[in-house]
């Protein structure tokens, strides 16, 4: 079974190139069984961002300590 996070930045982030938003928040479903979303490289939460906002994670160079995690189930 798969688990269910809100996962919404901590405040802004400003790169050269993109702005991270509280407003910015995101739910994932990840595939494996595990109960942190940045197991796996955060590649959900990459995804996601990519796909909602045009958000880059990677050139933006986040982490888990930018952001807030919510288990939803």
């Amino acid at each position: 079974m798969a688990n269910v996070f809100k996962v919404t930045p901590k405040g802004t982030k400003r790169t050269k190139e993109t702005v991270l938003t509280p407003e910015m928040s995101i739910i994932v479903t990840t595939v494996h069984h595990t109960l942190d979303p940045f197991y796996n490289g955060a590649k959900e939460i990459k995804e996601a961002d990519m796909r909602l906002y045009g958000f880059d994670y990677q050139k933006a160079c986040c982490g888990k300590n930018n952001f807030e995690v919510k288990r939803l189930d």
